[in-house]
Parts: C-alpha cells; sequence; structure tokens
C-alpha cells in the first residue's frame, strides 16, 4: 500500500496519476490525510498526558513520604482524571490506526510514467511482436477438440469429478504438462532463480501481504472452517517468505521461482472465449519472483521481460507484449507487461504471462525493508512474472504445431516429453 507520509507529501500527483487508473482519488486521498493527522495529534496528546501522569505519581509519592496526605489526596483526584483522558485516548489511537490502514489498503498503486491512459484491455500497447503466424491445414481444430481426438484432456471428467474449469490431463497430455513445467524451472534456475516449493494454500496475512486482499476477495477459493485461502498464483506464497523480513543489503537481489497449481473462482467468466484451456479454476503455473535495491528494479523488470522472450523464443510460438493500460492494469502493479501467444485455430491472443514492478507497494504491506548503506531501513522492491502460465501455452503448442499426422512437440521439449508428436 502506499505510505501516508507518500500522499501528504504528493497528493495533487498522486490524484492525477490514480486518475490515468480512472480512480478518483481526490476525497479518499484528503481523508487519509485527516486520519493521518488525527493519529500523530492523538499520539502526541497521548505521549504527553503519559508524562504528566508519571511525573504526578512521583510528586503523590513524595507528598505521602513527607507526610503531606491532604496535598497528596488533592493531586491524586487531578491524576484519576488525567487517567480518564489517558484510557480515551489509549482506546481512540488503535482505532484510527485501524481505520488508516483499512483506507489505505483501498488505494491502487500509483503508475509508472509509461503507462499508457486508457479505459480496458483494447487500449494497452503493444511493445514488441515476434514469430511467424503459422498457416495450417484446411480443417484444423481448436485445442478443445484436439484434446478429444488425441484423448489428452478430458473436460467432462472433470466436470464429473468436480466442476467446469477443473480439467483432467490424460497420457501424453499429462507428460506434455510435466515436461513443460519442468522446462520452464530448468530455465528459471539456469537463469539464476532459486527454487522454492511452497504451500497451495495461505492465510489471511499472507493475502493481504501481497494485495489480493481485500482487491481479489471474491475471486479466491476460502477455506473458511480454517480461514485459509487456495493461492490464485505462486506469487502470493514466494514473496511471503520475506514478510516482516529486514534482509541484508548485499544479499539483494533475491530471485525465487515455484511452480504451484493456482486457483481462481473467475466468477462471471462465460462465453465463447472462455473454453477448453482459455479460462481455467485450477490451472498450473510457474513463477519468478525478485526482490531489489529501488534504483535497480526497472533494470530487473527489462531483465525478466528477456527471460520470458527467450523461453516463448525456444518453443517457437507467435507472440506480442503489451505494456497495460491505466484501466487494465494490476490493482497492486506500477507498470505491467502482457504476453500474448497467438492461437491460429482461434484467430485470437491469449494472455500466457504477466511481468510487474510494484515498486515499494507490496513491501510496505509485507514490512520488507533493507539496511542501506548509512544504516537506514529502507523499502524494497518486489516484482513478479508468469515464467509461464500452463493452459494457453499448452493451447497454443497443440494449435499451432498441429499437422495431418498429429501434433508436432517443441523441439525443445522433445527431451522432457520423450516423444516427438502426440498421435
Amino acid at each position: 500500500m502506499l505510505l501516508a507520509q507518500q500522499i501528504i507529501a504528493n497528493k495533487e500527483e498522486y490524484v492525477k496519476a490514480l486518475a490515468k487508473r480512472n480512480f478518483d482519488a481526490a476525497e479518499i486521498l484528503e481523508k487519509v490525510i485527516s486520519l493521518d493527522e488525527e493519529r500523530r495529534a492523538t499520539q502526541s496528546k497521548l505521549d504527553t498526558i503519559k508524562a504528566d501522569s508519571n511525573k504526578l505519581n512521583k510528586e503523590i509519592g513524595f507528598l505521602f513520604k513527607n507526610g503531606e496526605q491532604q496535598k497528596a489526596n488533592i493531586l491524586k483526584e487531578k491524576a484519576s482524571q488525567i487517567k480518564e483522558s489517558m484510557n480515551s485516548l489509549e482506546q481512540r489511537l488503535p482505532e484510527v490506526k485501524t481505520e488508516l490502514t483499512e483506507l489505505l489498503y483501498t488505494i491502487p498503486n500509483i503508475p509508472h510514467d509509461s503507462v499508457p491512459n486508457g479505459q480496458s484491455d483494447e487500449d494497452n500497447e503493444e511493445v514488441f511482436r515476434e514469430g511467424e503466424i503459422p498457416v495450417l491445414e484446411e480443417g484444423a481444430l481448436p485445442h478443445w477438440e484436439l484434446a478429444k481426438k488425441y484423448d489428452i484432456i478430458d473436460f467432462e471428467l472433470g466436470v464429473k469429478i468436480t466442476g467446469a474449469g477443473f480439467p483432467v490431463y490424460k497420457g501424453k497430455g499429462a507428460r506434455l504438462q510435466r515436461a513443460l513445467i519442468s522446462y520452464f524451472l530448468d530455465k528459471n534456475t539456469a537463469a539464476g532463480y532459486k527454487e522454492y516449493q511452497v504451500p497451495h494454500l495461505v492465510n489471511e496475512a499472507s493475502g493481504y501481504g501481497t494485495g489480493q486482499l481485500p482487491d481479489k476477495e471474491g475471486q479466491m477459493y476460502h477455506v473458511t472452517a480454517d480461514d485459509l485461502y487456495l493461492i490464485p498464483t505462486a506469487e502470493v506464497p514466494v514473496t511471503n517468505l520475506f514478510r516482516d523480513n529486514l534482509v541484508n543489503e548485499n544479499d539483494l537481489p533475491i530471485t525465487c521461482t515455484g511452480y504451484t497449481p493456482c486457483f481462481r473462482r473467475e466468477a462471471g467468466s462465460y462465453g465463447a472465449h472462455v473454453r477448453g484451456l482459455n479460462r481455467l479454476h485450477q490451472f498450473d503455473k510457474v513463477e519468478i519472483v525478485r526482490i531489489e535495491k529501488p534504483e535497480n528494479s526497472y533494470e530487473a523488470l527489462d531483465g525478466m521481460v528477456a527471460h520470458v522472450k527467450e523461453i516463448l523464443n525456444e518453443l517457437k510460438l507467435p507472440y506480442r507484449i503489451l505494456r497495460l493500460c491505466g484501466g487494465d492494469i494490476g490493482f497492486t502493479s506500477a507498470l505491467t507487461y502482457d504476453f500474448e501467444v497467438f492461437s491460429t485455430a482461434q484467430d485470437r491472443w491469449l494472455e500466457i504471462s504477466s511481468v510487474s514492478n510494484f515498486e515499494s507497494y507490496q513491501a510496505n504491506r509485507l514490512k520488507l525493508r533493507y539496511k542501506d548503506s548509512n544504516g537506514k531501513n529502507q523499502l524494497a522492491h518486489t516484482l513478479n512474472g508468469s515464467s509461464l502460465a500452463l493452459p494457453r501455452v499448452l493451447a497454443g503448442i497443440l494449435e499451432n504445431y498441429q499437422t495431418p499426422n498429429g501434433i508436432k512437440i517443441p523441439d525443445v521439449l522433445v527431451p522432457y516429453c520423450g516423444f516427438e508428436y502426440i498421435d
């Protein structure tokens, strides 16, 4: 979340910047400033009264010790009144702090200057395109029909076991899925990312730490009996490994990768565009996370983008990169690049990765800091990216690599799969 002192110092700039998100911030920022003033005033009064109370108690003790009981009793009455005032302030102070924090949780991150204006995903800015869109044979099929033809993914069986959006991968489909996970992890660890296996359920503090709560509460599966949440992305548990940490400056950057299943309710999703693997309630994803010094975070973001490009180049899938506009960028992100692979059979682009810099927004929630060369504690910057999300990558491979003789496996995946064709 944003810092109250940042809002006080930059109110007008923040109102203009948040307008790029189509977020009217004037009133809420004024409320933040008002609550912070009350917090500071209440704390100051409380500190003064506590000092007065301590001084008065010492004086009362001195008077009793010297036999001046009448004077002591008069001061005791005064001390009682001070105690009532102190109790009132002690009750109000945490209330103000809670109100302020809950209000700050509702304010999205300040977008980077390079974020384009726009209302929706239609206004995102294409910044890069790579690969030729293949020309398929007549009668080419979308991936959900290919999955049925070759018996590699069973959507109906998933409905039987759980419900819509929970597919069952079979035979070579399951092996291709496993191959992609191993390939992505190997690429990430070879690039210096440390691999982690993390829990797939997180507590409320972790959800708040990375900003899924309260913003995405309705999209997360909540295990109410234990007050735990199924993770929507490995970003949540991996980044929270460093919650409440004061890391050594010399240990930065910290680079992590991990594979997890991801769970999203995707409430309100319907229509032809969510068929097959296009949108699921459970899917696999390999994530990369970085913790950086602020001055290095945008160079790191460029490096993450280049890393994902290398993977897609090796898979030989046609893709493009979009810089997300203010109306489409995520709540916690300062700058996001989306990767989209072209689905030839569907004749549309499918998002397969988001790479984002959150600057200090998550770190402030996480209390993730480092001690700089001057010995001062500073908020780190956090970044993350999909490297990669599997369903739409798999859909792109099935559709773009289909031939009359079967589905050819990309060369880079053959050693992981152990076969060259799905037929």
